[in-house]
């Protein structure tokens, strides 16, 4: 598989521009209450093909005229890794926390994440003034939040796991679904030191309405990209610490590596 080119950033930039585009506030106000949500992963080379399939059914979300939005997180854990450990021994009731930062628009939210034994996934968060932690005595009253929604000692969060990543988000023209494609995934291992970019994978995402018809499905069936679990803190961790646990991820970091090998 070949790094994307200069003329496939061109012509993805061609196609995103002809798309038709629907603002921040507009996605905002679209709700999929009774919502499915599945991960994907394919070789980012696909990108133009699967954006001209797109491009019938779907609108693109413009932030300040910007299409490809450039994402920061840091993810918080205990010195013995718990968070990660929970997803890697199989937990179905399980907790990220992590600060997501909004390059472009330069807003910063700490977040804690939580998922249930019956799949749902939910999210709260509060805007913090710093995009990343060097001890977690730099909070101030962001520390109550942590305290009402963590389910860990708060005072012995460290700094885990850093990423970038850039991201176009999409809605069809239904308002049933949502899609949002990352690429140029890039990690940095707080403890270790370490880094890894995965700049030929993209992961995507489908948020979609249970109850209707899904065109995106059609698309990726079209192009047989299959459904795969990816989380991107457990899978940097595996790739920047050589001494976690990581039975779990083995089979999908061998699919990962067929697919952009």
């Amino acid at each position: 598989m070949n790094t994307p080119t200069n003329n496939d950033s061109g012509l993805t930039a061609a196609l995103l521009e002809k798309m038709p585009a629907i603002t921040l506030s507009e996605m905002e106000n679209i709700r999929l209450m009774d919502r499915m949500d599945s991960k994907f992963v394919a070789p980012v080379s696909l990108l133009p093909q699967l954006l001209e399939a797109m491009l019938p059914c779907f609108k693109v979300q413009v932030n300040n005229d910007i299409r490809i939005a450039l994402y920061r997180t840091q993810y918080l854990d205990m010195p013995d890794l718990k968070m990660f450990l929970m997803h890697q021994n199989g937990k179905l009731n399980r907790q990220k926390i992590r600060i997501r930062s909004y390059v472009d628009s330069g807003l910063s939210f700490l977040e804690v994440k939580n998922k249930t034994n019956k799949g749902k996934t939910s999210k709260k968060r509060v805007p913090v003034g710093l995009s990343h932690l060097v001890s977690i005595g730099e909070l101030k009253e962001e520390k109550h939040f942590l305290e009402e929604n963590a389910l860990f000692d708060t005072d012995s969060l460290t700094p885990s796991l850093a990423n970038d990543f850039k991201r176009m988000t999409f809605v069809n023209h239904k308002t049933t679904e949502r899609i949002t494609i990352d690429m140029h995934l890039s990690f940095l291992n707080c403890r270790t030191g370490n880094a890894k970019t995965l700049d030929k994978l993209m992961i995507i995402e489908l948020k979609q309405d249970s109850r209707q018809h899904s065109d995106f499905s059609e698309i990726l069936n079209h192009f047989r990209i299959k459904k795969i679990s990816f989380s991107k803190y457990c899978m940097g961790t595996v790739l920047t610490d050589s001494h976690v646990k990581y039975n779990r991820f083995k089979g999908k970091w061998t699919i990962i590596n067929k697919l952009i090998q």
